[in-house]
């Protein structure tokens, strides 16, 4: 598909999943530029994770296909690329050093270009994941403002100065040297924000903008103004500064979630019911587990999951799907266990592949790894995809009770408020006791109340006497 001659067109790949297409977020070369295998060229989000896209060609860039926010299909033209001659070819030897300054290793999730010497190692992808987890529904955190933010990609190597050298020398030596901002939810903070990156001032390593950073920049509102002098009345993505509308385009991520919740709610009839229960006996057994092995802390998450488990396992009928086509309900032979976890950029619900099989401390480390991981947004499509039942833990938002939208096309969704004390009647005295509401959200195609009600009141037993579970496990 080359429009020249001796050049080679590198295709936008299967991003897996069904995902058929991505949009730009920012290229990272420029035509005229030379790059190497394996090197990033653009950033795209799809409809699950803002990725790095590595290049599987080595050579001059003679074309770029397609402009920031412009969305581009599956197989169709992304770059181009022109081969060298050996005299003006890069030096690989060099570039991996660099990689290795700048903590490189963008690989695009599910892709490998194949390339490279047998002896070339790239660094993992590095996610650091400082917000309060959802595991711990006694409390409700509130994201730090200054917590780091995850590093999805490496900064890049033009950026990377050596050590003897000041990072302000590296920033002016161009024209229009570009911020450092490893992270893609830094420059969409900015971004909605109105905030020009060339101004903030970076205090991570290497002046890396991080997202403390920006928030400082937010909290002066005379520098706020300065990045949109020239603020129209409606405003595409940020806070208006006067009386006018804010416009938010429905893309990636937030289309997906649009489009599959009102697919659920059309398809889906579905019914909601809840139960107060006691959950004191269940916060006193994670207490005495947790003191039995302290390097291994099982959370409340964890313990909720081991009993919704116990319970799909007596009533398998909620652990299923309805294909509409086949007129037909699809029961799982495994349980996948969707998580809902709030991110920055929407709502996600990653899942655990036959959690059944894990045992309870399995569960918690898993639970604590994928959730990191989604807020990281470096989780692959395959783990944002494939679930069969679904809990939700919106307790960490300090609410009681919800009717939560069912994640299509499960059958299921059991939502967990959080854990406060109330006045209960134990054995006919009042005390002051551990209270939750439990709410189960289900399909009525695939069961009535019976099996609903069952499951549920299996679900609050269990958290009220943790030892029932013993029975079941």
């Amino acid at each position: 598909m080359s429009t020249v001659v001796g050049t080679r067109d590198f295709l936008l790949p299967d991003l897996g999943e069904g995902l058929s297409e991505a949009e730009i977020v920012e290229w990272r070369v420029a035509v005229g530029d030379v790059v190497t295998v394996d090197q990033t060229v653009v950033e795209v989000e799809t409809a699950k994770a803002v990725v790095d896209v590595p290049c599987p060609y080595a050579g001059r860039v003679v074309a770029l296909h397609g402009a920031a926010g412009e969305v581009r299909p599956v197989g169709q033209p992304l770059i181009t690329i022109e081969p060298l001659d050996g005299a003006d070819a890069p030096d690989p030897h060099a570039t991996y050093r660099e990689e290795e300054r700048a903590g490189s290793g963008n690989v695009l999730i599910g892709y490998g270009t194949g390339h490279g010497g047998p002896g070339r190692r790239r660094r993992p992808r590095l996610a650091l994941a400082t917000e309060p987890g959802a595991a711990d529904l006694a409390s409700v955190p509130a994201a730090p403002a200054g917590s780091a933010e995850p590093t999805g990609r490496a900064v890049p190597a033009a950026s990377s100065a050596p050590s003897d050298a000041p990072a302000s020398a590296d920033r002016a030596s161009g024209p229009a040297a570009a911020p450092l901002v490893i992270s893609p939810i830094v420059r969409r903070l900015a971004k909605e924000h109105g905030i020009d990156l060339a101004s903030v001032r970076g205090t991570g390593p290497g002046g890396v903008i991080r997202r403390v950073d920006v928030e400082t920049a937010l909290s002066a509102p005379a520098a706020r103004l300065a990045a949109v002098p020239d603020a129209p009345d409606a405003h595409v993505g940020l806070a208006p500064a006067g009386d006018g509308d804010v416009v938010v385009p429905l893309t990636g991520i937030r289309k997906v979630i649009a489009d599959k919740l009102s697919r659920s709610r059309r398809e889906i009839p579905e019914v909601t019911i809840w139960v107060d229960v006691d959950a004191t006996g269940l916060l006193e057994t994670r207490a005495a587990i947790n003191a039995a092995s302290p390097d291994a802390p099982v959370s409340i998450l964890a313990l909720l999951a081991r009993i919704c488990l116990s319970g799909l396992r007596r009533y398998p009928q909620l652990n299923a799907r309805v294909d509409t086509e086949g007129q037909r309900i699809v029961q799982s032979a495994g349980v996948h266990l969707g998580i809902a976890a709030q991110t920055d950029r929407g709502l996600v619900v990653p899942v655990l592949r036959d959690a059944q099989r894990l045992t309870t401390r399995e569960l918690a480390a898993a639970l604590a790894e994928t959730t990191a991981s989604a807020r990281a947004g470096t989780l692959p499509p395959a783990r944002l995809s494939g679930g069969t039942f679904t809990l939700n833990n919106y307790g960490v938002f300090g609410v009681d009770g919800s009717t939560p939208i069912i994640n299509h096309p499960e059958a299921a969704l059991l939502g967990v408020g959080r854990i406060v004390d109330k006045p209960w009647v134990v054995q006919g005295q009042l005390a002051v006791r551990k209270v939750t509401q439990l709410s189960l959200t289900f399909d009525h195609r695939v069961c009535d109340g019976g099996v609903a009600g069952g499951f549920l009141r299996h679900v609050a037993d269990c958290v009220e006497q943790p030892a029932l579970l013993v029975a079941n496990v």
